[in-house]
């Protein structure tokens, strides 16, 4: 055996196993890293824009976070407002009811003494006229003399 021929040999099936490798084989393969390296791509591409989206969704709702908060400040402020309104209301609705009251236990109290001084004023007549009646050793009739009577009383 002749090591050329057979080196010769060698060399063309060498060849023809380049030459169906790079015809059968190379591009199904070559095909499968393109599809991968463009999946790797995307990914890449998409995980870049999912942590660009997650800094804009973290800092929407920290913005949203902050406007909750203020509305909530709001509220509680006009609240409190509504608060200090409701206590003037009821403080200015307290002083009317206890000048209504003192009013009108001024007015009852008033009544009371003008109805005691009347009825002073009756008993003291009474008893002026019977003392008169006994100075005067006599009886004076109250029904005659009722004109005196009402003299008597309004001069008291």
């Amino acid at each position: 055996m002749n090591i050329n021929a057979t080196l010769f040999g060698q060399a063309i099936v060498f060849f023809i196993f380049v030459w169906f490798c790079m015809k059968y084989i190379w591009p199904p393969l070559t095909q499968t890293i393109e599809k991968r390296q463009e999946l790797i791509t995307d990914g890449l591409v998409a995980a870049k824009r999912a942590v660009k989206e997650l800094d804009l969704a973290k800092a929407n709702a920290s913005d949203q976070l902050k406007e909750a908060k203020h509305i909530a400040a709001a509220i509680i402020e006009q609240a409190n407002k509504r608060k200090v309104q409701i206590l003037n209301e009821a403080h200015t609705s307290a002083i009317a009811e206890r000048d209504n009251i003192l009013y009108q236990g001024k007015a009852e109290l008033a009544a009371e003494r003008n109805h005691i001084r009347d009825h002073l004023r009756k008993q003291v007549a009474y008893l002026a006229v019977i003392a008169a009646e006994k100075i005067l050793k006599r009886s004076i009739d109250a029904n005659a003399h009722r004109d005196i009577f009402e003299k008597i009383t309004t001069k008291l």
